[in-house]
Formats: structure tokens, C-alpha cells, sequence
């Protein structure tokens, strides 16, 4: 953590480790890369996504029993833990356009010869999970990705939603935000498509031919609103247990409203084609052959879906390697194993390299290896409907990992490319140096080299180039939401990485029948090299803070971080301020022509309210004591390791420090959310939204509410300042 790189250079050490401790950790580390087997992720891969296997099937029990029993032969403890969640699987699923003309949708994905299990039984069917049931009819209006911009934009042009169906591209946000926000705007169903422009031909050959979308397939997934809370809906902040106490079902605030199911470019087609009304913006037009419009008019549809609301068992998969000198001290790695439908790239990719990881570290124990810390080794169940094994696994468990966790690390899906991380930012020193010690296995130069390559071709000028070049640490962007790492950073403040390659990966499978062996052979990472590079990675920080000499934490790093936040905040805010007043005085000048044009169909925009004044001094203080505690930590570290004077007991003050920066009192209208640096949008679902009490409360110009958040977020970093001064 705190040596500076040129005596991290001059030592040839490892972060958290004495010189002595480094050459052995590098001897183990070279040990465990040859244990590792490129053929063998591959065949994992191959067999874990022979059948499909969603929570509650019979293939998603069979690969559970399958990781068990690798688990048990590679030396580890290993048991199932098994939650009782809620999980709709639909019944009635029907589509059809009855004016002006009538066109019923296909919603199915067809047999391909050149994907072997493309047509296999149990199958889960294209669908939205968590829509609710509903039977509607309505006119159709084209919203473009569905985001708030989007109806200020309809506004604008006096189209409204209300008792109508919205159709709405993928992309540009989550998918559950797009029906959300149709909800708010009263839109009584919604409809979510994949243009050929994002997810299609214009991207490249479509598939089997070519990795992208064919215009049959059809991406799955959740819609529950999760930025509210993720896991069973029924037993928010409890574990799902068989005898849980459960909410009714439409009381669970985080599952909408309305009806919503997912279609193919090809079924969207005829739809959009009769739009009448305006010319969609250039902006909003995709790919498909015809001029898009906005509707609404004639055109009218008929969406109706119903499901079956049952109680699914979700099978976790937990193995354990108990640590020699630390027992109490967990070192947790995850990836999911529950798939759409046989998810060869997400989740087997990551999970393949986790079990080789776990294979690697069972033969190294019996050679005589003892790691000090406990490894824990998870593979989730749920994942895809809602975060839901992990965070109930987190839930049931809070207490005690609150005590033990010292750092979660996740994966999910993995393919050929750049390393990418997120994770908490006191982690940033452990993740720059593993990426300069793991080889990228396409150009044979480090991982931290080829991300810094793609950094400095994707720099807009030559400022931001020159910055790129000059790098030496590796950016851990901030976490927002979209995988199992939720629940440990969010909810308890345990330290967290997401680790994983990709960017030369690019298809259109995803949550398709096609996310499968042969589509992932032939278009992810062909000799399952890229396995093997998450392997060494995802490894070497799991054996790294599990046998360091004292933790690996740099609170610096997280300093430098929350410092950017705040700058960036301050610089929104005038910003916004400034471009609310040159509005106004543009809304100001023309209102008069536009309400005396009677050819002009534009509405009047309503000026908005200006910004006030926001004292940001309670932030800027407590960063400027953030910075004084952290350095001060940085000489304790140093002084610990160069005597050997390590205690379990700073090992568990270090791990434990991230639980300072939780407010108990949650996030606005979302409070099981409670880290007040890193959570998922309101309004981008997986994007994140670094202190997120505070941007948001601006972005919707609630300025009392800012205000009150600039207070507990100060409040929050100041407790953490406090906290690391008395580590001694």
C-alpha cells in the first residue's frame, strides 16, 4: 500500500508483504500460474453450458451439484446454501398489432444448425422478468432509449404517454430504467427492442455468420427496479430463508407496475414501420430500413403477458479454505452460475476461471501451501433476476461479515481484450501491481501496458494522450450495480473489486438462446487464453490480501478519489447554474414568437428554477481531513512492515474502515443503500453515481435535499478521518 513505486521498484516487493514474504508470495504466485490450464477453462465452459440452467431449473440444480463436488475433490470445505426466493416465469406472452394493420410477433429465437444448443428443452422464453401481469391496449409511441432526456424531448413536442404503449431501444442505460421511467410518465406498457444500429448488422455480420445479433434474437433479463433495492422483493434486508417473513407481492417496491416484454429487431420492424406523427430527431433513428417516427396516430397494439408468481430455490455454492493464522479474516471471491438460458459467456466464462483458480489453490495446499487468511470461494445462484443469492447470502449473514469480510472480489462474465476493475479505491495500489505483473496473452506485454495503450488511442487530444502516457497506478473506476458485488460494498461497506477482461468481445448474444459454447468459441476467446488471465488476476488479489503481511489498503488512493468526486460536484453545480440562466433567457426571448406562431407545433418550455447558493465547505473539510488521516495511516503502515510488528488486530481496523463511509439512514428513498460514495443510479441502473446523495438531489434540482446530503456525506468521510487516526 504505502511504499511509493520508486521503493516498490528499488525492493522488487509486493504491497502488504516484507521483502522476505514477497519472494515467497512470488514463488506461490508462479506455482499457481502453471497450475492453470487454457483447455481446461475451455472444457469447463463447455460443460457447465450444456443445458440451460436458470435459478430453479433442473440444470441450474445440476451445475450447483457439479461445482460442489469439483470443489470437494480439489480439497476444499464446500456446501450448499439454499434460499427460498420469488422468481416469475411466464405463462401468456402475447404481442400483436391490430391497427392499422395486424401483425402478430414471433417471440421465439430459431434452431440454428451452427449452435449446438440452440434448440434444447427448458429453455426460459423471451421475457422480461418481474413485468408485472397485465392485458392492455394502447397506441404506440416510440421513446427512443427511454430515458427521462428522452420525454423532456417528447415534452417538447407535445407527445405524451399517458394510456399509451412505449416501444424503447436497448442501450444507452439498464433496461429496467426504460419502463420506469414509461411508468412515471403513465404509459400503461412497455416494450424494449434491440435496433440493428446498436445491437445488429450495422455492427458487423450477424450471427451464426458473424458474433452480432440476428434480427430473431432477443435479449432477457430483469427489469426489477433494484436501484431501490436488489434480491427477493418479498425480504428486502433479511435472507430468504424457508421461513422467512415475507412481504405480499405488491407491496415489494421494487417491481413495477406495468406490463413489459422484450422483441427482436424483427418483430419491432412492422411496429415502428406504421408509425405515424413526427420524424423521430437523427439521433433517435436506428438501422431498420424505413424513416422513424414518433407517433402516436393509428397505429395500435395489444401487449399481454401473465406469469407465474412461485417460490424458486436458489443454490449457492460455498467452499472454504480455513486460513492457518487469521481464521476469522475472510477473503471472499465470487461469480455467479445461473444463466438466462445456457450462458456460456455470462456466467460461465467467469466462473470457469474462478474453479480453475480454485483447482490451482486446492493443489497447492496439498503441496504443503497454508494460506493465513480463511479463502472463501462462492458461486451465486439468482444473479440474473435480481442480485438475488448473493445479496440474500449477504443479508442472512450481515453481522458476521461486517466482523470477518476483508474484501470481496467479483467476476462475471470474461472475454478477449482489456483488464477492466472497479471496486473500492483503497484497492488501487494492490490492482496496479498485479496488472503489471500479469501478461496479456494476445500481445505478450503486461495488462497494465495494453490498457494504457487503448487509453492513450482513445484520447480525445493531446493533453488527455500525454496524461494517459504518463500513467503509472491503474484507474479502479467506481461501482455502480449490474452484478454480485452489490450487496458487499453497498449494503455492509465490505471492500470490494469487479475484475474482468473484455472489448474485443463485442456480439449480440447476450441473454439470448445464443450466449453459447459454439458462439463462444468461435467469437469470445477462442483458445480461452483470456480465462487464464482472469485466473492470474482474480488469484493473485485473492491470495495476495489473504496471505499478506498486513493488509494491502491505500487510503490515499480513496483521498485522491473522493477529492475528484467533490471538484467534479462544485464544477456540475456552476455549470448548471450558469446553462439554467442562459436557458431562461433563451425561453425568455422566444416564448412570445412561439405562442403567436400557429404553425409552429413546439410547446412552450417552462423556465426552470434557478440554482442557489450550496455550501460545499462541509465536504471540502472533511476531504481535507480524509487527506491528513490518510497519510498518517501511510506511516503507521510503513513503520508495521519495516519492523514486522504486524497485529490481527490493525488488519481488522484496515478491513473494516470502509463501513465508516455508511449513513444507517440509507439513501434517499432507497435507504438499503447506504455507502454514501458509490451506488447505482436513480435513472442509470448499473451506471454509477459517486456520491450519490448529493448528484442526484442536484440533477433533479431538489436543492433542500442537496444541501441536507452535502451534511451526511461529510459526515460520513469525517467519521472514516477519525477512524484511521487511531489506528496506531
Amino acid at each position: 500500500m504505502l511504499f511509493v513505486h520508486q521503493q516498490v521498484a528499488a525492493q522488487k516487493t509486493i504491497t502488504g508483504f516484507t521483502e522476505k514474504t514477497a519472494v515467497e508470495q512470488k514463488s506461490r504466485e508462479q506455482k499457481f500460474d502453471a497450475l492453470l490450464s487454457a483447455e481446461r477453462i475451455g472444457k469447463t465452459i463447455k460443460e457447465l453450458s450444456a443445458v440451460p440452467h436458470h435459478v430453479g431449473s433442473v440444470g441450474g440444480k445440476a451445475v450447483a451439484d457439479n461445482m460442489l463436488a469439483k470443489f470437494k475433490s480439489w480439497g476444499w470445505e464446500a456446501k450448499i446454501e439454499t434460499y427460498q426466493v420469488l422468481f416469475p416465469t411466464p405463462k401468456t406472452r402475447v404481442l400483436e398489432m391490430i391497427a392499422p394493420a395486424v401483425y402478430k410477433a414471433l417471440l421465439k429465437e430459431p434452431v440454428l444448425k451452427e449452435d449446438g444448443t440452440s434448440g434444447q428443452a427448458d429453455q426460459l422464453p423471451t421475457y422480461n422478468a418481474w413485468s408485472a401481469d397485465g392485458d392492455v391496449t394502447g397506441e404506440l409511441v416510440f421513446v427512443n432509449y427511454g430515458l427521462p432526456e428522452d420525454y423532456e424531448i417528447l415534452d417538447a413536442l407535445g407527445i405524451s404517454v399517458k394510456g399509451k404503449i412505449a416501444i424503447a431501444k436497448y442501450g444507452r442505460s439498464w433496461r429496467g430504467i426504460k419502463p420506469k421511467v414509461a411508468q412515471e410518465h403513465g404509459a400503461i406498457g412497455c416494450i424494449i427492442y434491440s435496433d440493428p444500429k446498436d445491437d445488429g448488422y450495422f455492427q458487423g455480420d450477424v450471427y451464426p455468420v458473424g458474433a452480432y445479433k440476428n434480427e430473431y434474437g432477443v435479449q432477457r433479463g430483469s427489469i426489477m427496479d433494484m436501484v431501490v433495492y436488489p434480491g427477493d422483493p418479498l425480504t428486502p434486508n433479511i435472507g430468504a430463508t424457508e421461513n422467512a417473513k415475507r412481504l405480499d407481492r405488491h407491496d415489494a417496491t421494487n417491481l413495477l407496475k406495468i406490463p413489459v416484454l422484450p422483441i427482436s429487431y424483427h418483430d419491432a420492424k412492422p411496429l415502428l414501420e406504421a408509425l405515424e406523427g413526427p420524424v423521430a430527431p437523427a439521433e433517435w433513428r436506428g438501422a431498420l430500413p424505413f424513416t422513424y417516427h414518433i407517433g402516436p396516430g393509428k397505429t395500435k397494439v395489444h401487449l399481454k403477458v401473465d406469469f407465474d408468481w412461485k417460490l424458486h430455490p436458489a443454490y449457492n455454492v460455498i467452499a472454504t479454505m480455513k486460513g492457518s493464522q487469521y481464521p476469522d479474516q475472510w477473503v471472499i471471491r465470487g461469480n455467479h452460475h445461473d444463466a438466462w438460458v445456457n450462458g456460456a459467456g455470462d456466467p460461465v466464462s467467469g466462473m470457469a476461471a474462478l474453479l480453475e483458480e480454485a483447482q490451482a489453490i486446492g493443489q497447492l495446499v496439498k503441496e504443503g501451501y497454508k494460506p493465513k487468511r480463511t479463502l472463501v470461494y462462492c458461486g451465486w445462484d439468482a444473479e440474473e433476476p435480481g442480485l438475488m443469492g448473493s445479496t440474500e447470502w449477504v443479508e442472512d449473514h450481515a453481522a458476521e461479515l461486517q466482523q470477518k469480510a476483508v474484501v470481496y472480489i467479483n467476476s462475471d462474465g470474461n472475454g478477449r481484450g482489456f483488464l477492466g476493475a472497479e471496486g473500492s479505491h483503497a484497492l488501487e495500489t494492490l490492482v496496479t501491481e498485479i496488472s503489471k505483473d500479469v501478461i496479456d496473452p494476445q500481445t505478450n506485454v503486461s495488462v497494465f501496458e495494453r490498457a494504457k495503450a487503448i487509453a492513450v488511442i482513445n484520447a480525445p487530444g493531446a493533453k488527455e494522450k500525454k496524461e494517459a502516457l504518463g500513467k503509472t497506478n491503474f484507474t479502479v473506476g467506481a461501482m455502480g450495480s449490474g452484478s454480485d458485488y452489490s450487496s458487499f460494498i453497498q449494503h455492509l461497506g465490505v471492500s470490494s473489486l469487479n475484475l474482468g477482461y473484455g472489448g474485443e468481445d463485442g456480439g449480440g448474444e447476450y441473454h439470448s438462446i445464443y450466449d453459447s459454447y459454439d458462439d463462444y468459441r468461435r467469437f469470445k476467446d477462442s483458445t480461452f487464453a483470456y480465462g487464464v488471465a482472469l485466473s492470474k488476476t482474480a488469484g493473485r488479489a485473492a491470495l495476495r490480501m489473504a496471505d499478506a503481511d498486513l493488509l494491502p489498503f491505500d487510503f490515499r488512493s480513496l483521498h485522491k478519489s473522493i477529492n475528484g468526486y467533490v471538484k467534479d460536484l462544485m464544477s456540475k453545480t456552476e455549470q448548471l447554474r450558469e446553462t439554467t440562466a442562459t436557458d431562461n433567457l433563451v425561453i425568455a426571448s422566444n416564448s412570445y414568437a412561439l405562442a403567436n406562431d400557429p404553425t409552429d407545433h413546439l410547446k412552450i418550455p417552462v423556465p426552470k428554477s434557478e440554482v442557489p447558493y450550496l455550501d460545499f465547505s462541509p465536504l471540502q473539510n472533511a476531504v481535507t481531513e480524509l487527506e491528513k488521516s490518510s497519510w498518517h495511516l501511510s506511516e503507521v503502515w510503513s513503520r508495521a512492515i519495516a519492523s514486522g510488528m504486524v497485529h490481527s488486530a490493525t488488519d481488522q481496523l484496515l478491513y473494516r474502515a470502509e463501513q465508516q463511509l455508511l449513513a444507517e439512514i440509507g439513501l434517499p428513498r432507497r435507504d438499503w443503500f447506504k455507502h454514501t460514495i458509490y451506488a447505482p443510479g436513480f435513472y442509470t441502473g448499473y451506471g454509477v453515481k459517486t456520491i450519490p446523495g448529493v448528484r442526484e438531489a442536484i440533477e433533479q434540482r431538489n436543492w433542500k435535499e442537496a444541501q441536507e446530503q452535502i451534511v451526511i456525506v461529510a459526515a460520513a468521510i469525517n467519521r472514516l478521518s477519525a477512524y484511521l487516526q487511531k489506528i496506531n
